[in-house]
């Protein structure tokens, strides 16, 4: 399984929309609920682009990923807000076995407090905004997790909460599982629902998902 984190297993977007108004304050700029929502689920320079754009903020975009992650990190070294579930699903995932991945946009020096949180050995595999060359909703980022657990993106089952996760896990061949937090995400391909992990069936998601799949492909050869 590859599993997306902030929205998805954290909740942590509040404490980037604290920050990214903190910043806002700090320097002089304006911001908004709306600007802070349309970069959930970005790679850390895209949102820093448009935050030097939006806010505007007259620092390279490399400077304003720090200030971000400076604020993140304070936070979330005082406490990992889990989502509701997440935590357990990921441990009784490790107990039967099922080799999982992180896959998320934020950086190292932000993933690092939270995976304290869990077991080691947890992921088999982590990848991170700052180890690929293009971001979420390009397929990278869940094409370079499923090779480092050696498995096919068809044979997995992304979850996410964002419609830029989404869009890169199904672009990379994976089904996916959405989870909505903070932003709505529409259907499209590849992608079921579920309000929330907590209580959740993961393996009879993961069949239903391939039986939709196997008879999509009936119906389409049949057309």
């Amino acid at each position: 399984m590859l599993w997306d984190m902030d929205g998805t297993l954290v909740d942590t977007e509040p404490y980037w929309i604290e920050t990214e108004f903190a910043l806002a304050e700090r320097f002089g700029g304006t911001w908004s609920e709306a600007h802070a929502l349309a970069l959930v689920g970005n790679d850390l320079m895209v949102s820093a682009r448009y935050i030097r754009e939006h806010m505007p903020l007259d620092l390279p975009p490399e400077e304003i990923v720090e200030l971000l992650l400076d604020g993140v990190v304070e936070r979330v070294r005082r406490s990992v807000p889990w989502c509701a579930g997440a935590r357990e699903q990921l441990l009784t995932l490790a107990e039967a076995g099922v080799p999982c991945a992180l896959v998320t946009m934020s950086w190292t020096r932000f993933v690092e407090p939270i995976l304290e949180q869990l077991p080691p050995g947890t992921f088999s595999a982590v990848v991170t905004g700052d180890q690929v060359t293009h971001g979420k909703p390009h397929p990278e980022p869940y094409l370079t997790a499923a090779a480092q657990l050696g498995l096919d993106p068809a044979d997995c089952l992304a979850v996410e909460d964002s419609t830029t996760g989404a869009t890169s896990a199904a672009a990379a061949g994976c089904e996916v599982l959405v989870v909505p937090n903070h932003v709505e995400v529409p259907p499209g391909e590849r992608r079921s629902f579920a309000s929330t992990l907590d209580g959740l069936d993961l393996d009879e998601v993961w069949r239903a998902a391939r039986a939709g799949r196997r008879a999509t492909a009936v119906t389409a050869r049949r057309s």
